[in-house]
């Protein structure tokens, strides 16, 4: 009988044992592991855990990185199920709002948020907050006010990068004189037709209205038929209403991939010479051209219209949440906070930094490292205004009422439609 009992007494403890060592193994694994889910894929991917490699090793805390392209869709779906990841690199501010609207958000807490405030312009934090207050890190992020031209056939014709409106205006009709066409446009994207023309007015309204009226302009503070917004159209309409401006004119503005868009300009000659866009356009050169792109191209910012409002930067950008609040989390939030976390990456190429103490020498090429320095140095940054609004307007009606504009509709009847539109 004795036997017995203490046959049941072993086992007894070796099952309490082996439940406790199983209750105790996953809280040790939560405090060596930090989870992020992002819209990174692929070549991002890899590109953003080479940069974090230098945390994991100092810290010995494993950040296992998971990214989707319906992202976007998938956060939502996991927060709402009650299963979101520590951290989430969010590729748009409204996101952001919205889960710090339901309280399911950390907040900035004060070791961050003194690192935030010595190492980035303000108007990250700015970007990073809800209702005052800041939840948002910004890491990786992507402008888009930039003016790319062949370098080579400038150089033989002696052009000079303008730096106001009217210089940029007086060198469009001097192209023009010498027999070249100023600009080489396309909008076409498949179902997302217009997003590159929504963007021209974007820059546009940043430059003529002021920061502030576009921040009331995203909010639906000020109508699209307002007539700021109108006046924003009518600049652009000076450029692209103008056979002798763009090439091919507006037929081919319509029907001309943005990703085909800048290939004129390498002709030989050139059949234009000048294309405004982001700086992942060069991934869309012909392999020549990205091969000597410092020779090659160069690139200056879209230049100023009203001297007030200087020399705004249009992008966007990727920020890093927390929902689990660990100290290792922490910890990991702090480091993208530093310039660190983002040196390798930039060093590789295809992404921008917003750190005040970045090396810009640590960017592969000249004009990489002038766009991070106009994206540093910008008094004024906003995120892309269709990103912002909502859907059936900014991805809606704003895309095709660019293009309903450009084949002919009157500009007040597409401004009231777009207005009509907004939820």
């Amino acid at each position: 009988m004795k036997k017995i009992v203490l046959s049941i007494l072993i086992m007894t403890f070796l099952v309490v044992a082996i439940f406790a060592g199983g209750q105790q193994e996953p809280a040790e694994d939560s405090e060596k592991v930090v989870r992020v889910f992002g819209a990174f894929v692929d070549e991002e991917q890899r590109r953003f855990e080479e940069a974090i490699k230098p945390f994991e090793e100092r810290t010995g805390i494993e950040v296992i990185y998971e990214g989707s392209s319906d992202f976007e869709t998938l956060i939502s779906v996991r927060v709402e199920g009650g299963n979101p990841p520590d951290i989430a690199a969010l590729p748009q501010p409204g996101l952001m709002k919205n889960f710090a609207s339901q309280d399911r958000l950390v907040p900035m807490w004060p070791s961050l948020e003194e690192a935030i405030d010595e190492n980035y312009a303000p108007v990250w934090k700015t970007l990073g907050s809800y209702e005052g207050t800041p939840y948002g890190v910004f890491h990786r992020v992507n402008a888009k006010s930039f003016v790319w031209y062949p370098k080579k056939a400038w150089e033989a014709e002696g052009y000079e990068v303008p730096t106001t409106w009217d210089e940029l205006m007086s060198l469009m009709d001097r192209m023009v004189a010498d027999g070249y066409t100023p600009w080489a446009v396309g909008i076409e994207s498949g179902g997302a037709t217009g997003w590159p023309g929504t963007d021209w007015i974007e820059d546009i309204m940043l430059r003529t209205a002021g920061p502030e009226m576009y921040d009331k302009w995203v909010s639906n503070e000020i109508p699209f038929n307002d007539p700021v917004v109108k006046n924003a159209f009518s600049v652009l309409g000076e450029i692209w209403m103008n056979p002798k401006y763009v090439y091919g004119g507006t037929n081919t503005i319509l029907t001309t991939s943005f990703g085909d868009a800048p290939l004129p300009m390498f002709f030989d000659p050139p059949k234009a010479m000048m294309h405004r866009q982001g700086n992942f356009i060069t991934g869309f050169f012909p392999e020549a051209i990205q091969a000597n792109l410092e020779e090659e191209i160069g690139v200056f910012p879209l230049p100023s219209i009203d001297p007030e409002y200087g020399i705004p930067v249009l992008g966007g950008g990727d920020q890093f949440v927390v929902f689990n609040d660990t100290p290792e989390v922490r910890q990991f939030v702090e480091f993208l906070a530093t310039w660190e976390s983002g040196e390798s990456w930039a060093r590789s190429g295809g992404a921008l930094f917003p750190y005040l103490n970045q090396d810009l020498n640590a960017y592969p090429n000249e004009i990489e490292r002038s766009l991070a320095e106009a994206l540093v140095n910008a008094k004024v940054f906003r995120f892309d205004a269709s990103d912002l609004m909502p859907a059936q307007v900014g991805a809606g009606t704003f895309w095709t009422g660019v293009v309903d504009w450009l084949t002919g509709r009157s500009i007040d009847d597409v401004l009231a439609d777009i207005q009509r539109s907004w939820p």
